[in-house]
């Protein structure tokens, strides 16, 4: 069979975001794979015939939907968009993949929890949303389980890369320019680096359509390991980065903010664990690979 492609295809929507541009940093390395990586501005998914038209015409083997609104305060203000991105839209792809048999990727958050457990949040836990942000998102995932049965939908906490707006990114600014960190302790997680993430999903992928492995569709927590508050978040960031500056810690009601947040929201990965047999690596790991590619990707390019 000369010439046929036995590569699979995969869409990935929202490519200009943090998230995306990590798949993107990953394609070389899973050449099983053809990629498609599209914009908002190429494929925006809340245009319902749109999104109809180009899953139909495209037909990929899995759809990784980056596409998500992520400000967590501006969506105390803008409920209704908040919902159409995060809700809305991934209703929209959901359908879009039942018709052409397509396996959908979706990225949901530790923000459908009120974070008064205190101990890690696994899957069945009840959800309680107490921001707009973290309504639109649960939204989003009961859109998707209602509509179609091949999907992965991996709720993740605190991420970052070293593209977009994100905390690294803006601790990293704040210390060169202030010279001194005010940081919350109170709320706890555990930070996950975007491009460590995207790699352990095309893994999981290679699994599902590649090696044809059997997979339990669903709902899947994904955090790296360890547990930390933002303030020990920032901490980290400065010494590794060498940017000398004091990190003072403050609690939430030091910064007045419009969204709740929840207090404790670790999540428990032991079901993402013992289902694809992939560990995702620490926190503190994450954030050493971030660095380390913030420079040696995003510094040669200036």
């Amino acid at each position: 069979m000369q010439g046929e492609s036995t590569e699979k295809k995969i869409i990935v929507t929202g490519a200009n975001g943090q998230l995306g541009h990590d798949f993107r940093a990953l394609e070389y390395i899973f050449s099983d794979f053809s990629f498609l990586f599209l914009s908002k501005l190429e494929f925006d998914i809340s245009l319902e015939h749109r999104v109809h038209e180009f899953i139909a015409h495209e037909k990929p083997d899995a759809v990784i939907n980056c596409a998500a609104y992520t400000n967590v305060e501006r969506a105390e203000d803008e409920p209704e968009n908040a919902l159409l991105v995060n809700a809305t839209s991934a209703g929209f792809l959901a359908d879009a993949c039942k018709e052409s048999g397509s396996l959908l990727v979706h990225f949901s958050t530790d923000y459908v929890f009120d974070g008064l457990k205190n101990k890690p949040y696994n899957e069945d836990d009840p959800v309680n949303p107490v921001s707009a942000y973290g309504r639109s998102k649960l939204a989003g995932e009961r859109l998707i389980d209602e509509k179609l049965k091949r999907h992965i939908i991996l709720r993740t906490s605190w991420m970052y890369s070293s593209y977009g707006h994100n905390f690294y990114k803006t601790i990293v600014r704040l210390a060169k320019e202030n010279g001194v960190l005010n940081v919350v302790g109170d709320q706890v997680s555990s930070p996950t680096y975007a491009r460590h993430l995207a790699h352990d999903v095309l893994d999981l992928l290679t699994q599902i359509l590649v090696e044809q492995k059997h997979f339990e569709y669903g709902i899947y927590h994904y955090s790296q390991e360890g547990t930390a508050s933002w303030w020990d978040f920032a901490r980290e960031i400065v010494m590794n980065k060498k940017l000398f500056v004091p990190v003072n810690k403050l609690t939430t009601p030091d910064f007045p903010a419009k969204a709740k947040r929840p207090a404790y929201s670790k999540l428990d990965n032991s079901k993402f664990i013992r289902n694809t047999g992939i560990r995702p690596l620490s926190w503190k790991e994450g954030l050493t690979a971030c660095i380390y590619n913030d420079f040696t990707e995003n510094e040669h390019n200036h």
